[in-house]
């Protein structure tokens, strides 16, 4: 069989640091090849797999900044679906454009939502329902008007994270610095308790950061900047909890799965897919908001 795996240009696939769907992209990809599927990963040209590559540009848009997001899109998903008659079929990973173009090819295409930005591209997989098949990656994050083959939680490489039963004496916010993330909640649930906070992320909503975050740094509130996969097990095994207090409806959150990898609670808002995620009192606990 063969399978193409298309991933956004945003950011190299696998990530070197912020890219979700990036990731989530590589560890389909890679699992496959491990299966024995002959797979082509559709991603920047700095993207590293064991299968082929294919790309129309060398890095991405978030991290070589002057390029057009938007040409590069469209660049990037017609040069796929120009070849789709190669492949048994297709892995979107790519949100709602790409099947603007189902209907002028024969392959199929399965299209895993990772969330949504807004409701007003629901009418796009609407249209698409009949010929479209849709995973969902928890079951909070399903739209009513859309059938779905199933929910598939996002899958992570165990070996990956170790497991760290004597943490240090520190809390951890580990994503984007976004209003939506509640990073300023967390440096207040870590000034309640005394605690010092690690922030580990991009940062996504400059203003946010510049009047909101980085008046807070001191010596107990520390920001350490972006975290790839080098750091990321070690900052989430040695954290006393995983703080996801999340202003929004969280479509999975990979980092609260990441942090339970590690032997590490997550307290979070009761918001989104986190009671699918978190077993209360178990793996880490809710808040009510």
């Amino acid at each position: 069989m063969k399978v193409a795996v298309l991933s956004p240009v945003a950011w190299r696939t696998p990530p070197r640091h912020y890219g979700p769907w990036e990731q989530v992209s590589s560890n389909i990809a890679e699992g496959l090849i491990k299966l024995g599927v002959d797979v082509t990963l559709f991603a920047t040209g700095d993207s590293i797999t064991a299968g082929k590559l294919e790309s129309v540009c060398e890095k991405g848009y978030e991290e070589e900044r002057g390029q057009d997001a938007k040409v590069l899109e469209c660049l990037h998903i017609s040069n796929l679906m120009e070849k789709a008659g190669e492949f048994d079929i297709i892995h979107n990973n790519f949100d709602f454009l790409p099947l603007t173009y189902s209907g002028l090819i024969k392959t199929p295409l399965i299209t895993t939502i990772h969330g949504f930005s807004s409701e007003r591209i629901v009418p796009v997989y609407k249209k698409y329902n009949s010929r479209g098949h849709y995973v969902s990656i928890s079951n909070s994050d399903r739209s009513p008007e859309l059938e779905y083959l199933a929910t598939v939680y996002n899958g992570l490489d165990t070996k990956d994270f170790i497991f760290n039963n004597n943490p240090e004496d520190y809390l951890l916010y580990f994503g984007r610095i976004h209003p939506h993330k509640g990073t300023v909640e967390a440096i207040e649930i870590a000034k309640k308790t005394k605690k010092k906070l690690l922030i580990a992320g991009i940062v996504q909503d400059e203003g946010y950061f510049k009047e909101k975050v980085e008046p807070q740094l001191n010596d107990q509130i520390q920001y350490i900047g972006s975290a790839g996969p080098d750091k990321r097990n070690t900052l989430l095994g040695n954290a006393l909890a995983l703080l996801h207090p999340i202003s929004f409806d969280e479509p999975f959150g990979l980092s609260v799965a990441e942090a339970m990898l590690c032997g590490t609670p997550v307290i979070a808002f009761n918001r989104g897919s986190m009671p699918e995620l978190i077993k209360d009192g178990e793996t880490g606990f809710w808040l009510q908001m």
